[in-house]
């Protein structure tokens, strides 16, 4: 895993990609995201700093920076890609299905058991994805 000091900028020169005037921008709106930007997202706000950013640019800079390990790809269900940095600390997620809100949560019990159920089947646990979806208890509708 990279170091998590080092920024999406560093990690891009790092493996040699070429830097230009639209990508640092693209990469500095990625490393102050907060949350899962989807790509129009992330072309609002880099677009808000270079008029002449495309869409179609952001496009490429995302699917360069998802092939070279930069960034993580996720979908939670409705249909729109979206992004987190890859040096991120581990991390599950819970989808809120009335509001589309992302919540992150780790928790040791979930932790342990996967690894105790990977043991159970033979298996020495080496990554995983937990993506949980529901509504609110407080909601009426809910069940």
């Amino acid at each position: 895993m990279a170091n998590m000091t080092n920024s999406i900028i560093e990690r891009c020169e790092a493996r040699g990609l070429r830097i230009t005037g639209q990508r640092r921008v693209i990469a500095d709106v990625l490393q102050e995201a907060h949350g899962h930007p989807d790509v129009e997202e992330l072309h609002a706000r880099a677009s808000a700093r270079d008029p002449r950013i495309s869409l179609a640019t952001v496009y490429r800079t995302v699917k360069l920076f998802e092939e070279e390990g930069i960034l993580e790809r996720r979908e939670f269900g409705d249909g729109r890609a979206r992004y987190e940095d890859s040096t991120r600390e581990h991390h599950d997620h819970l989808i809120d299905l009335t509001t589309g809100d992302v919540i992150e949560f780790v928790d040791e019990e979930i932790e342990t058991l996967q690894e105790k159920i990977a043991a159970r089947l033979g298996y020495r646990l080496t990554g995983h994805r937990l993506e949980l979806y529901g509504v609110p208890l407080n909601r009426k509708d809910s069940k």
